[in-house]
């Protein structure tokens, strides 16, 4: 594998910052709940550059591959503080881009969750976050998105609130879940997540393993599932983010700093804002719920479920909020997932 890749990446055209015709060595690296595959490539003069290979044979891989490159290029061209992308063979589905290293946000938080360090770049996050949202919603193309082009009902009944359902609750947990009150209620969210202009781009995964440091700046990867959404939408994924537990006044602090964001391109009325907030952030922890169980259990990825119960804790307060009376079964069932969870040792 390692001299043929070698061959792809020296066939792309020479780029500012990387020379891929230099390139010597190939190093693998490890993915979190990808079936990507990562390399670190080193040229002859020292210069790295990430090389990403989708797996063979995988058609839909191959339309990621593509999104990677056309959104990457896209976010690059406004500003957006991603890596930069090099070249891309279309054949191969090998896209080349800037290595920004090994360094997360997660493992900052890990470093020192308190520190005005972790703050910072917090802020850094939310502010660029705002700016990626509105700017890059303009001439983001359909065509680009490999996934769906919209975050809409349909996907929030299927593939959030039913990812739970199925990977969860059923298949991990062993819950008879369902009933018409629960799907009642799962719609009525749908219902009001949909009702939040979606204009924006979304990048549908936006948390702090999937943020990198470098020189104490944040650059945002793993954004090939972007498409057209509601801003709330990756706020409420980074604040609920069970990798970094952030406390209650950081989360509201940054909310305040985003809105500012937001506002310096467009007026956002707050107390709308919020209220889609929770909706979407319902929806999110659901979706959080169901690849944890999905990545743990069906592709053996035991990191993932050190994060289950910090999630579904996550679920349990935002359920307890004013805002989310009106779904008792979804309540009660996250109740009794909790009451599963602890009885699983191995978690």
């Amino acid at each position: 594998m390692g001299n043929d890749l070698v061959n792809i990446i020296r066939r792309l055209a020479s780029c500012p910052g990387f020379d891929p015709g230099a390139v010597e060595c190939v190093r693998p690296l490890t993915p979190d709940g990808s079936l990507r595959r990562f390399f670190r490539v080193r040229a002859r003069d020292g210069a790295t550059a990430v090389a990403v290979l989708p797996p063979p044979g995988d058609d839909a891989a191959m339309r990621e591959a593509h999104a990677a490159w056309q959104i990457g290029r896209h976010l690059a061209g406004c500003g957006v503080p991603v890596p930069v992308p090099y070249g891309f063979e279309p054949v191969s589905g090998l896209l080349l881009c800037e290595d920004l290293g090994d360094r997360r946000l997660h493992d900052v938080v890990l470093e020192d969750p308190d520190s005005g360090r972790v703050r910072t770049l917090y802020r850094q996050a939310v502010t660029e976050l705002a700016r990626m949202q509105v700017l890059s919603g303009r001439g983001l193309e359909p065509a680009w998105c490999w996934d769906g082009s919209r975050y809409d009902r349909a996907l929030m009944l299927e593939r959030e609130s039913g990812y739970f359902v199925q990977a969860l609750c059923r298949d991990l947990l062993g819950l008879d879940a369902g009933g018409r009150a629960l799907t009642a209620e799962f719609e009525a969210l749908a219902d009001a997540a949909s009702r939040a202009p979606a204009g924006f781009f979304l990048h549908r995964d936006f948390q702090s393993r999937n943020i990198m440091v470098r020189d104490d700046r944040i650059f945002f990867i793993d954004f090939q599932a972007g498409r057209f959404g509601p801003l709330a939408y990756d706020l409420a994924s980074l604040l609920i983010d069970p990798y970094a537990g952030l406390d209650r006044g950081l989360r509201d602090e940054l909310v305040s700093v985003y809105l500012d964001a937001v506002n310096r391109h467009l007026p956002y009325d707050r107390q709308r804002f919020m209220e889609e907030f929770l909706v979407l952030a319902l929806q999110r922890n659901l979706q959080i719920l169901g690849a944890f169980a999905f990545l743990s259990q069906r592709r053996q990825k035991r990191f993932f479920r050190a994060y289950l119960r910090p999630a579904l804790a996550g679920l349990q307060t935002l359920l307890a909020k004013p805002g989310a009376a009106g779904y008792p079964a979804l309540r009660q069932l996250a109740d009794q997932c909790d009451r599963q969870l602890k009885e699983l040792h191995d978690l």
